[in-house]
């Protein structure tokens, strides 16, 4: 999350009183769902390097690395097969 995604969100919280435990529970569901998807990414990750035997290999169709020609541009930036597990 950037400084901006922060402040944005904390702008949201009550001026005319201290923030409650239910006040930061809102606040805090966004992140908590973003974090538990970076958690599912590194997780991917993790377990796609382990089974990796390296470039230049015979295994390029289950490869999570191959991308010829681009083709997930269109899905976004990124290792989009590592981050949707395709």
């Amino acid at each position: 999350m950037t400084l901006e995604e922060i402040k944005t969100e904390l702008d949201k919280l009550p001026t005319d009183h201290v923030p409650t435990g239910d006040d930061w529970a809102v606040l805090s569901e966004k992140w908590t769902h973003r974090v538990d998807e970076q958690i599912a990414q590194l997780q991917r990750l993790r377990k796609t390097l382990t089974a990796c035997i390296g470039c230049g290999c015979l295994s390029l169709k289950s490869c999570k690395m191959f991308n010829p020609k681009d083709e997930l541009r269109q899905r976004g930036t990124g290792p989009r097969k590592w981050i949707e597990d395709i």
